[in-house]
């Protein structure tokens, strides 16, 4: 049960640095740093999208509208913070203690 939850806490982490690393491209993007245009940028920008996206979807309903302001990945980063800092950590103590 632990390593499931070690395996769970690692995939957290990773969702995580995956929103970061898109929220830093969309900066270079908008700001014009990097552009669209290179074969490369534009594959890691969709794939990052096709991952991030399914996660944004149920939060962007949920939020009112903002313009151009996304806070879906703040939402959603959030939601990352509390499950690995204070689901995952509960659900290890529940069981050690019901295992002792």
């Amino acid at each position: 049960m632990i390593a499931l939850l070690r395996i769970v806490q690692v995939l957290l982490d990773l969702v995580w640095w995956i929103i970061v690393i898109q929220a830093i491209l969309s900066w270079l993007i908008a700001f014009n740093v990097i552009n669209t245009g290179n074969e490369f940028v534009r594959s890691v920008w969709y794939a990052l999208g096709r991952m991030t996206e399914p996660l944004y979807r149920p939060i962007r309903r949920i939020l009112p509208d903002f313009g151009a302001l996304d806070l879906s990945p703040l939402v959603v980063l959030l939601i990352l913070y509390i499950l690995s800092t204070i689901v995952i950590p509960s659900i290890a103590e529940q069981y050690v203690l019901s295992t002792i």
